[in-house]
């Protein structure tokens, strides 16, 4: 028979990485410019409608549950870093980023737009399957 595993603490710092990367991803070193001219922001309108807590806050605990949903498919014995890492990719690109892009040209966004977006999709989703897999 085989084991079904799930590592907590895997899953929490997959949770934490979520704003470790976008606060990465989405810094003036990477994407900011850019993802603020695609959604029409200036820092003055960042600065009126942003609220760290509630912002931060929510996007923790939807990557908690985010990052426990791959786990539980994750949860298998023979699961490694590898498999994580791919599975992660498939789960990323295949699904989630895909599904946004689809949203993203009905509501006419750019193709700059989806690709910042949906790649910071991918390379979540990648990194969280490989933690999983790899932290067993």
């Amino acid at each position: 028979m085989e084991q079904f595993y799930i590592n907590h603490w895997a899953v929490l710092v997959c949770a934490v990485a979520n704003l470790v990367v976008g606060a990465l991803w989405y810094s003036p070193m990477l994407f900011y410019k850019v993802w603020m001219k695609e959604n029409n922001f200036t820092e003055e309108t960042i600065k009126q409608k942003f609220n760290p807590l509630k912002t931060y806050g929510m996007s923790f605990v939807l990557s908690l549950i985010i990052s426990y949903n791959l786990a539980f498919f994750l949860g298998d014995d023979k699961t490694n870093a590898s498999w994580g890492a791919t599975a992660g990719f498939l789960a990323g690109f295949g699904f989630s980023a895909l599904i946004f892009a689809v949203v993203a040209l009905f509501e006419q966004r750019s193709w700059r737009y989806i690709l910042i977006n949906g790649g910071y999709i991918t390379i979540y989703f990648t990194l969280i399957g490989f933690i999983i897999g790899a932290w067993r």
